[in-house]
């Protein structure tokens, strides 16, 4: 699966889709839970918390492993995806329909300052080697 192109990336393996209301939902990508492997479980962070860039925030854990899920940029949690609370697995099926929690962030330029597709899909190429 390619990296939808109307997303931003992180080189931390988060995606970042803006929202008509000036949020943003993230999520972990493709390539994050191929490598994770069957999600088993999914901790959000609480509505209300003011997050940094690049703050450890969420956890998704596998059959394999644990890994943390950083904040893209500063701002506000206002949602978490309490769907992924009972189906964890979802973020298999479709990690980019799957989205963990949604911010308001600090500033929308440093959203726009985020990887493109392609610029994260160098990240990921690297990683490869």
């Amino acid at each position: 699966m390619s990296n939808p192109s109307n997303l931003k990336y992180t080189a931390s393996h988060e995606w970042i889709r803006s929202e008509a209301d000036g949020t943003i939902s993230i999520g972990i990508t493709q390539h994050a839970q191929e490598a994770l492997g069957d999600m088993v479980f999914v901790e959000t962070p609480a509505v209300g918390r003011k997050l940094k860039a690049k703050e450890e925030c969420a956890v998704v854990e596998s059959v394999k492993a644990a890994a943390d899920v950083y904040a893209p940029v500063a701002g506000e949690v206002v949602a978490v995806n309490s769907e992924l609370d009972n189906a964890p697995e979802a973020i298999n099926a479709d990690p980019y329909a799957a989205w963990m929690f949604r911010m308001k962030p600090d500033n929308a330029a440093d959203v726009a300052a985020l990887l493109d597709a392609a610029a994260y899909q160098a990240v990921v190429d690297s990683e490869a080697h």
